[in-house]
């Protein structure tokens, strides 16, 4: 009986692959012989059985397996392979040439983690990157943070870190990982405020990030401003929406202006407030299935809704956007929003503690509206005068427009 493919280079490839192992030159040598339909010796007893079809598939790595060998036999310096591998799973994921679509080192990976959280030690600044414009701006100023204190404000493009790392949003990251460190130590930063370049020393400190603000702007209608879908911020939605309810709210502004999105459950719970049985949204796999997984309860609270957005709103902010204009009758305030609608699923790989973000699908409106790269086109367009970067304090009805004009539409629904 004829020897079935026994594919020693298969585990060999699989302890590269999965614990960072390095393979000879002879390794090779047996895939290539392997290759042309030659059975390996009697010698060769360390083997598995694989079908052609997944030998074929494993052959993909052929050039991989090669660069990692050629790295071992001639490099001048002993390689950190781990490192390598780590820099080969980024470089896989950026080949999909998608910005949300990355993969994530163990470092990023656990700064992610306390991004979620609210707690890190840095500089105090929400960053909107736009991968149109090429452009990242500072979206919200975190009360107490080094940044307030230096004068850092809303609406200020970041641009430079220290004198070499320009600022763009395939470097955000980067940029971001700088700014993080010990508390007491500093790092130069450089924005660009009305053309003109300012650069701040920022002492790096411990920053505490709340999700939700919440007042009374009359004594019937309330605002509640959202700043990000992370944390525990269903929680602190919930608790200031009946807080303004015990208060006399009997209207509610929800302001998503400069929300970049975050977690799409969390989304999920704060929609689930103001609809009944029903989809927040639905996502459309690349083969045109449905998938209705995020379903909303019977149960609603009952109160007028106006939503606030802007061009940065994005993401899960304009999944609610959408789910409360077509499911709640909220009238969407502002101007068009970024026009993000993709999901991502954010999964941990290895056992490195490292992990990936994917694009898994597009969603769409409970309706059936597309947002992706078009966006959610308010009921009342109110843009802001060339020039105004929306630096104003929270709940200034009287100097921000939009928040003016948010609050004249929740009057007209009262009536």
């Amino acid at each position: 009986m004829k020897k079935k493919w026994m594919l020693t280079a298969v585990l060999v490839l699989a302890a590269v692959l999965l614990a960072g192992c390095t393979i000879s030159p002879d390794g090779l040598s047996r895939l290539n012989r392997l290759a042309q339909g030659q059975s390996l010796t009697d010698s060769d007893s360390d083997t598995v059985t694989i079908s052609r079809d997944l030998y074929e598939r494993y052959r993909q790595f052929d050039e991989l397996l090669e660069l990692m060998d050629v790295v071992d036999y001639y490099y001048y310096q002993e390689p950190n392979v781990t490192d390598m591998l780590q820099g080969a799973s980024a470089g896989l994921l950026a080949g999909l040439q998608d910005p949300y679509t990355f993969y994530y080192t163990p470092e990023a990976w656990k700064k992610m983690k306390e991004d979620d959280e609210g707690e890190y030690a840095g500089v105090g600044i929400l960053i909107s990157s736009n991968y149109k414009t090429g452009v990242c701006t500072i979206s919200r100023v975190f009360k107490g943070s080094p940044a307030e204190a230096a004068g850092v404000q809303r609406g200020d493009i970041l641009y430079r870190i220290g004198e070499d790392l320009f600022v763009v949003p395939e470097t955000l990251q980067d940029a971001v990982d700088i700014m993080r460190g010990t508390p007491g130590t500093s790092v130069d930063v450089t924005f660009l405020r009305d053309g003109e370049e300012i650069t701040f020393n920022l002492t790096r400190a411990n920053i505490t990030v709340n999700q939700v603000e919440s007042t009374m702007l009359t004594e019937e209608i309330g605002l509640i401003a959202v700043y990000e879908f992370a944390g525990k911020v269903d929680e602190e939605f919930e608790e200031a929406l009946n807080d303004l309810i015990s208060r006399g709210a009997k209207g509610l502004i929800i302001d998503l202006r400069d929300n970049p999105g975050g977690w799409v459950d969390s989304a999920q719970q704060v929609g689930d407030l103001f609809m009944d049985a029903g989809d927040l949204c639905y996502l459309v796999y690349r083969d045109g299935t449905e998938d209705h997984c995020y379903p909303t309860r019977d149960g609603k609270i009952e109160i007028p809704l106006v939503t606030l957005v802007n061009e940065n709103s994005a993401s899960a902010s304009e999944i609610l956007t959408g789910a409360l204009r077509e499911r709640a009758g909220a009238t969407v305030v502002g101007v068009n929003t970024y026009g993000k609608g993709i999901v991502q699923a954010v999964l941990p790989i290895g056992s490195e503690g490292a992990g990936y973000q994917i694009t898994i699908a597009e969603y769409r409106t409970p309706d059936g509206g597309a947002v992706h790269k078009v966006g959610l086109a308010p009921d009342v367009e109110i843009p802001l005068e060339e020039g105004d970067n929306g630096g104003y304090d929270f709940a200034d009805s009287q100097r921000d427009p939009q928040l003016k004009k948010a609050l004249e539409v929740m009057e007209e629904k009262l009536k």
